[in-house]
């Protein structure tokens, strides 16, 4: 990885000349040529430490925290300002082609250079779009990360019971308790979750990065959030710990406990591979949730436990935190699960969505990443996550607090 970070910097630095070339001073030219190398050579060095100290002592101090975000803010905008220089290059290296066919044929005078010089308008170009994803970081790790955003989706179903025609089910995910740096911000997601008055809760999963501790803070925060029909959990990937280094299995397993207990403590009641009956009206409809369940990551959740004792012919909701669980279990399981709501992707935190085109990068990981999706009949719902881990910011992936309005009949 520094290998490559150098040679994005050696290319940067490509264009950096070229727009500095016409400057009369040369030892003002000189000074920006060196404090940019000094600069990059320095940040490299510091996130290589970083990177060791992060990964063999398991540590995450501001200063690393900072380091991280730094070198993705610096990576995605170096990778834009050479993603233009690089397009000049191949005309550049065209031209020089179609120079040295016309040299040899004495068409060309021969002084005259096969490489044409970069051009200053490219460099400036590539300057002025480069800063267009270095604005979104800063903004995304400052304000991005705690900009709240509302999904609603109504969905329609045959067979759901008459008396849930119109049932509102509020969704978070990820809320990664651990990763919090502003109460106030948190609390005004909160309020916009409690503004939403549905008629049921469920949270799916990672409420903390790896401690129970961290939640701690903020229970009574969280634990604002009520439903008429109740508030439900489940426990998503890090709530197991895993990814922090136990002194013993002992250790472990009592963080989990305490965990489990916080979920109590918000008045949430966390299912761990079971089913709970809602009853309105008279009509019912079965809410299931499971452990944590991935490709790649710790499958415990076991639905056919889960399962045990729910009627074949009942409306059924699944909460499953890692969505790679709907994919190669749910969908294709002989009961029919009508709507499964997971969480795990945050959308990588990062991406572009607009009313016609979604990406992130996330996507070549999980073929389902945020939002809506439907086979055999199956529905799956994807919420992109109230937290952030890992790089503190959210650019162009909002937090989300997701409404579902359940219908009868079709769309």
């Amino acid at each position: 990885m520094g290998v490559i970070s150098l040679f994005m910097d050696w290319y940067v630095f490509q264009g950096i000349k070229t727009l500095v070339a016409g400057w009369r001073s040369k030892r003002l030219r000189m000074l920006v040529q060196w404090a940019y190398w000094f600069f990059f050579i320095w940040f490299t060095i510091c996130f290589a430490y970083t990177v060791y100290v992060r990964f063999s002592n398991d540590q995450t101090t501001p200063f690393i925290q900072w380091m991280i975000n730094a070198f993705l803010m610096l990576f995605v905008t170096k990778l834009v300002f050479i993603t233009v220089l690089f397009g000049e290059d191949i005309y550049r290296t065209v031209v020089a082609v179609f120079r040295f066919f016309r040299h040899q044929k004495g068409k060309e005078p021969a002084h005259e250079p096969l490489l044409p010089e970069r051009r200053k308008f490219v460099s400036q170009a590539g300057l002025l779009m480069a800063s267009i994803p270095f604005a979104s970081f800063v903004y995304g790790v400052t304000k991005g990360k705690y900009d709240y955003t509302v999904h609603r989706h109504t969905l329609y179903f045959d067979d759901l019971p008459e008396a849930f025609d119109g049932f509102t089910i509020t969704q978070i995910s990820d809320i990664h308790s651990g990763s919090f740096d502003d109460a106030e911000a948190v609390q005004r997601g909160i309020e916009l979750v409690k503004s939403q008055n549905s008629d049921m809760f469920v949270f799916t999963g990672d409420l903390v990065n790896n401690l129970a501790p961290e939640i701690v803070p903020y229970i009574d925060n969280f634990g604002q959030i009520q439903a008429p029909y109740g508030q439900f959990s489940i426990l998503g990937n890090h709530d197991y710990g895993m990814y922090h280094e136990w002194p013993t299995d002992e250790a472990q397993e009592a963080n989990m406990v305490k965990l489990k207990q916080h979920h109590e403590e918000l008045g949430y009641r966390l299912l761990l591979d079971e089913n709970v009956n809602i009853e309105k009206d008279g009509q019912h409809l079965a809410l299931i949730g499971v452990e944590n369940w991935g490709t790649g990551f710790i499958q415990k959740g076991d639905l056919d436990k889960a399962l045990e004792g729910v009627d074949e012919n009942a409306f059924k909701i699944l909460l499953s935190h890692d969505p790679s669980h709907w994919e190669e279990i749910v969908k294709v399981h002989p009961t029919r699960v009508h709507l499964t709501l997971s969480g795990h992707t945050h959308g990588m935190q990062f991406g572009v969505e607009t009313p016609i085109f979604k990406w992130s990068p996330v996507q070549y990981r999980y073929k389902h990443w945020a939002g809506l999706a439907e086979e055999n009949n199956r529905m799956l719902y994807v919420n992109r996550g109230f937290g952030f881990i890992g790089f503190t910011g959210r650019v162009g992936i909002w937090p989300e607090v997701t409404v579902l309005e359940l219908k009868r009949g079709r769309a």
